[in-house]
């Protein structure tokens, strides 16, 4: 059988990369955060390579102790538990994904929405972990009523907000892509112009590989699953890519519940997407852009990255089970 050549995606704005430093050499550094994995590729001199790490697991821990509602004593855990009306003031970063998730939340109807703490924690998304059985209508709704933007005051330029309903911000659809956009701005400051930064599969790249090709990754596809189209490869040259996919979650009663939430009905998606990827400038923004084409579905979905001129690849079932594919004419133009 003849191998399909892969498509290949090149962002419209390449341009010619920074030369390699001489003394730079490929590091590979690691660890884990957020619950999942980092890893870093970078040019740079191995005498640096401590000093990198440092300053990598620096940005993570800030973002985690901001962001993470898994932290105890987290500024997002301490703003979920403060007392309602009252503001209350927001670390920097903090504030700037704030700014970023609530223009989302604005653009998308509230598809994607950073306001849902109370939904992602009632089905068992959260610390607390999930029950012996899924909730019921009337939890469903009492947690829907307690969430959503509307119940949040925010301010940004004093950098604060309050809230004026028991609702719970949770970032987790967001948090992973703005680390990584910290991690190459950290890495930059530092005079590293060539990398590759991944956590949890949200990624971005900038410069060229030491073979001065741009770092190329592939868009996820499901494990054994075959499609008529060609692998899709994305050139990370100043570019992000983050995916949003069915297969987090959990089997109950016979049932699969995605961890994608729909704030409109307060419950997991069923709504025949198998994953979202959003090729951006911003790896924050295409986290959650991601997160809010999961909810749209197949039919809003491909129609509001058309709109909005996101570069997405959308993968749905056919109501005969078939993978398909879908994809959005800016990624299309990136494949011409």
């Amino acid at each position: 059988m003849t191998p399909v050549a892969p498509r290949v995606a090149i962002p419209l704005t390449l341009s010619a990369p920074r030369s390699l430093p001489a003394d730079g050499r490929l590091l590979r550094l690691g660890g884990a955060t957020m619950g999942t994995s980092w890893s870093v590729r970078c040019i740079a001199a191995p005498t640096n390579e401590p000093l990198l790490h440092r300053a990598i697991t620096a940005e993570l821990d800030r973002v985690v102790m901001q962001m993470s509602p898994w932290q105890p004593g987290s500024d997002i855990d301490r703003f979920n538990r403060g007392a309602i009306g009252p503001w209350q003031t927001l670390p920097k970063e903090f504030a700037a994904v704030m700014a970023c998730a609530l223009r989302i939340a604005d653009e998308t109807g509230g598809a994607y929405d950073p306001c849902m703490g109370a939904s992602v924690d009632l089905w068992g998304f959260g610390p607390g972990g999930r029950g012996a059985a899924p909730p019921s209508r009337e939890a469903i709704e009492r947690a829907k009523q307690a969430s959503g933007a509307r119940h949040l005051d925010f301010d940004a330029t004093q950098r604060r907000a309050r809230r004026n309903a028991p609702l719970r911000l949770d970032l987790c659809g967001i948090a992973k892509g703005f680390a990584v956009d910290q991690v190459i701005r950290a890495l930059r400051r530092r005079g590293v112009d060539h990398t590759l930064v991944e956590i949890g599969g949200e990624l971005a790249g900038c410069g060229v590989k030491p073979d001065r090709m741009p770092w190329w990754v592939a868009i996820n596809r499901p494990v054994g699953e075959q499609l008529s189209t060609a692998p899709l490869l994305v050139a990370l040259h100043g570019m992000a890519i983050a995916t949003s996919g069915c297969e987090r979650g959990y089997a109950q009663h016979g049932r699969h519940f995605s961890h994608s939430i729909d704030p409109r009905s307060g419950a997991p998606i069923d709504n025949a997407m198998v994953s979202a990827s959003v090729l951006h400038a911003s790896c924050m923004e295409a986290d959650a852009y991601a997160t809010a084409l999961m909810v749209l579905g197949p039919q809003a979905g491909p129609a509001f990255a058309a709109q909005r001129r996101l570069a997405a690849a959308l993968l749905f079932r056919s109501p005969d089970g078939a993978l398909v594919e879908n994809i959005s004419p800016t990624l299309q133009a990136m494949l011409d």
